[in-house]
């Protein structure tokens, strides 16, 4: 079976888990990092590359302070948690997003996970954490003026060497939950020749086993990287 070098998933459905069991939405983040762990193992052991997550998003921050606040706490313990798991796994770990705005406890997490499994040869694992594709964009091409490129040397590479992907393959399966049919400002530039795969699951239901039907839908497919 062909499988996708990077797979990107939209991890949605959390808020919507809870409200259905008549629970806060802090317990549907909680299972949704359960589903994670269990995610990041079962795309190491499938033989996938590159493992890209989207967590929080720069118009997160708009959510009630409450819910981001308890956001924040229950990213910055996962973090910690982390690192047994990936060390297992042989797991590099990748913080993918604008450091700007950021709190500074989360950023030093994030830089000692990345120190700490700096070494790893398996499957990297892509955590976007307050990223937003056109911010991403602009601020690539931000760069390009700012290391004096001319505007003829500003091209698609120059743009991609600029990116916070750089070095990394371009997106090749990706995945949503919770029935949405949108790719919400996520990896737009990384995506342009991605397959989509969309399920009504909601984030905390999707398992190992989903999973594996998404990487046997994408190896059915014949992929085309034309303009239509």
């Amino acid at each position: 079976m062909t499988v996708p070098a990077h797979v990107a998933i939209i991890m949605d459905g959390n808020g919507r888990w809870a409200a259905q069991r008549g629970w806060p939405r802090i317990k549907g983040h909680k299972a949704g990092v359960q589903t994670v762990e269990r995610i990041l193992e079962a795309a190491s052991d499938a033989g996938v590359q590159h493992l890209s997550l989207y967590a929080f998003s720069t118009e997160n921050w708009k959510r009630p302070p409450l819910e981001v606040g308890a956001l924040m706490a229950l990213l910055r313990m996962y973090l910690r948690m982390f690192l047994h798991q990936l060390a297992q796994k042989g797991i590099r770990f990748h913080h993918l997003g604008a450091t700007e705005g950021m709190p500074a406890g989360i950023l030093a997490d994030m830089r000692t996970l990345e120190e700490a499994t700096a070494h790893n040869t398996g499957m990297v694992f892509h955590l976007a954490v307050n990223y937003g594709s056109r911010l991403e964009l602009a601020q690539a091409a931000r760069r390009c003026v700012e290391d004096g490129l001319r505007p003829g040397e500003i091209n698609e590479d120059a743009l991609s060497a600029r990116l916070w992907t750089a070095g990394v393959p371009d997106v090749d399966l990706l995945i949503r939950t919770s029935g949405e049919h949108r790719i919400s400002n996520f990896l737009l530039w990384q995506s342009a020749y991605a397959e989509l795969y969309m399920t009504d699951l909601l984030w905390p239901d999707f398992g190992s086993g989903e999973l594996q039907v998404a990487l046997e839908d994408y190896a059915q497919r014949e992929r085309r990287f034309g303009g239509i």
